[in-house]
Order: C-alpha cells, then sequence, then structure tokens
C-alpha cells in the first residue's frame, strides 16, 4: 500500500505541472494579438488574495497566458526552417512610447551622388600587394606608415623648387593639411545633415554667420592695420558693409565736420530753427481769456467768503460776552452799597 501512494503522489505531483490548457472565466478576456496583449476585467478573489498574494497571481498570470496562447494557435501557422510561425494581425491598441520615433538619418553628399550615378558600395580588402616591397602591406594603420617610410626613404627635388628646401617636412605638411580638409569636409557634413548654417569659405567665429556680418568684418579688419586700411586692396567682388562707418586716418569717427560754406551753415540754423517753433504749440487767445476771467472770480468768491465768516465769527463773540453773568460779590444788588471788600451794608 505504501508504494501505491507513493506512485499516486507522484502522479499528482506530475499533473500539478501540467495544468490543462482549458481555463474558465467569468467574463471573456480582452485580447489583442497583435500586441499580444490580454485584459483581464475579472474580479479579484480576495479570500486567495489575503492567504497568499504570490500563488494567487501567479495562478492568475498563467491562466491569463493560457488562453492569449490559444487564441495564437487559432491562427494559420506555416513551417520556416523547421519551426512553427504565426502572422500577427494589425494590432488594435496604440501602445505609447517614452520617446518619439526615431527619424532615418539623412543621406550624406558622397551617398547622394553614388544614388544619383548608381555607384555601390563594394568591400575593400584591408591589404594591399606592393610591387616594390614585394609584400602584403596594410591600407592603413602605423605598419602602413612605416612601409611608406622604407619604400620613401629618398625624394626627388623638383627643378623649380630651392634645393636647400626639406621634402620630407613639406610633404608631412602636405598630408597635415589634407588630413584636415578632410575633417573639415566631415565636420560639414555633420552641421548639413542637423540644419546648421556654417561659413563657406575659412572657419570664422560661429556667431558671425551671415553675410552682413562678414562684411562688417571684413571692413573692421581692414582698419586694423597701422594705416587704418588706407593701403589695403579691395577683395573682388566686395561690397561695402552697411551700418558700419569707414574709417580715414585724420577724421573722427563720432562727428562729421560740415563743409566751410556761410551759406550751409546759415540754412542749417534756420533749419534748426523752424523745427522748435514747429514744435511750438498754437495759443488760443479766448480760451486764455475765459479762463484768467474764470480764476479771478474764483479767487474774488472765495475772498469774500472769508469775509463774511470773520465777521460772524466776531459776532458771536460780543454775543457771548454780554450774554454772560456778573461773578459773586462782584454786583450790585438793590438796597444795598457796594463796599470795601466787596461786602454789603445793611
Amino acid at each position: 500500500m505504501d508504494v501505491v501512494s507513493q506512485i499516486l503522489e507522484k502522479s499528482a505531483q506530475e499533473a500539478e505541472k501540467y495544468k490543462p490548457i482549458t481555463v474558465e472565466k467569468h467574463l471573456e478576456l480582452e485580447i489583442d494579438l497583435g500586441t499580444l496583449l490580454a485584459v483581464d476585467t475579472n474580479e479579484f478573489d480576495t479570500n486567495l488574495l489575503k492567504r497568499n498574494a504570490d500563488d494567487y497571481f501567479l495562478k492568475l498570470t498563467r491562466d491569463n497566458t493560457q488562453l492569449l496562447i490559444n487564441q495564437l494557435w487559432e491562427l494559420p501557422t506555416e513551417k520556416v526552417d523547421e519551426a512553427i510561425m504565426v502572422r500577427l494581425p494589425t494590432p488594435k491598441t496604440l501602445l505609447p512610447r517614452m520617446k518619439p520615433v526615431p527619424r532615418p538619418r539623412p543621406l550624406t553628399k558622397w551617398q547622394k551622388f553614388a544614388n544619383e550615378k548608381g555607384i555601390q558600395k563594394k568591400k575593400k580588402s584591408k591589404l594591399s600587394w606592393d610591387e616594390q616591397l614585394q609584400k602584403w602591406i596594410p591600407m592603413y594603420g602605423f605598419k602602413r606608415a612605416k612601409a611608406d617610410s622604407t619604400k620613401n626613404w629618398v625624394l626627388e627635388v623638383p627643378q623649380n623648387v630651392d634645393p636647400y628646401e626639406d621634402q620630407f617636412a613639406k610633404k608631412t605638411v602636405a598630408k597635415s593639411e589634407n588630413v584636415a580638409k578632410n575633417e573639415l569636409q566631415r565636420l560639414r557634413n555633420i552641421a548639413k545633415a542637423k540644419k546648421v548654417k556654417v561659413p563657406r569659405a575659412g572657419v570664422t567665429n560661429p556667431e558671425v554667420s551671415s553675410a552682413k556680418d562678414l562684411q562688417a568684418a571684413v571692413t573692421v579688419a581692414k582698419a586694423s592695420t597701422a594705416s587704418l586700411g588706407k593701403f589695403q586692396d579691395n577683395l573682388p567682388k566686395e561690397k561695402k558693409a552697411k551700418g558700419v562707418a569707414p574709417i580715414t586716418p585724420g577724421v573722427s569717427r563720432k562727428r562729421k565736420l560740415p563743409p566751410a560754406s556761410g551759406e550751409h551753415e546759415k540754412k542749417e540754423n534756420l533749419n534748426i530753427v523752424d523745427s522748435i517753433l514747429n514744435k511750438r504749440p498754437k495759443l488760443d487767445i479766448e480760451k486764455a481769456i475765459s479762463k484768467q476771467i474764470q480764476h479771478t472770480s474764483e479767487n474774488s468768491s472765495s475772498s469774500s467768503k472769508g469775509i463774511g465768516q470773520r465777521l460772524q465769527s466776531r459776532e458771536k463773540q460780543n454775543r457771548s460776552k454780554l450774554a454772560k453773568k456778573p461773578k459773586s460779590g462782584n454786583g450790585i444788588r438793590k438796597g444795598g452799597k457796594k463796599g470795601a471788600g466787596g461786602r454789603k451794608r445793611r
């Protein structure tokens, strides 16, 4: 009996591992196969959730995943490289993105030229055969530079060049200039792809980008010499900068001297006087007279009111003095005479 019970327990444990594919729900799940999304709108079982939340959520997830897989098996399948594939339908739910969809990288100048001419990119080999050294040399790197130094250990001096000039140094400078030119072209391609304006010729201040700023910079640079630009020649097709006063020796930049002519000076003075007189407001005589009359009448009425108020106050003071009774001991009564000390005699 012990052996039978052990076998039954093992079979029960294995049966728990492999649960059935049929799952019963009160409400059907909302499944979107295009995005492999399943939404469960059923309520939680509070009793099972309080007992063991981890086991409850694990079983719930397993059941919902099983329902999603059952829906996938209902789609038409095909076998590709010994694997069963399913074509998902168009998604119904729009899932939000944290960042926008990346835009395609714009083509470089060379890529556009290659597409127009139909040039296809071919993979180059990393080694090239050198006939002089009779060995394979890498296309770039320190081994390539070492091979060039061993191969070109002597250089021919041209006829129209100084014989004492160092041709090796000249070659090194030309190579560094070529590297700088390629780097400048690479930076221009990046700026063009990002739609950043850069000057056409030379490396100038990045703040000076427009044609107007460049013309102003040329004018200031010419005037920065010892002769203040007197002996500087104009560039081909050069235009004068607008808004920048030309600097000439002996002439102040702040003030322009007028020509020494009496008529011109008289005309300027008359223009100044006319401008001042035109700005003066016109005088309305009738309006001014009416304002003055009104002002004087207000002053006279206010002064007459002040005099009347003073007379009234004085009359009130006099009445109050007359209405006061004489103090005791100072007045004279009937049938008595005033004596010394203010006492009455009988």
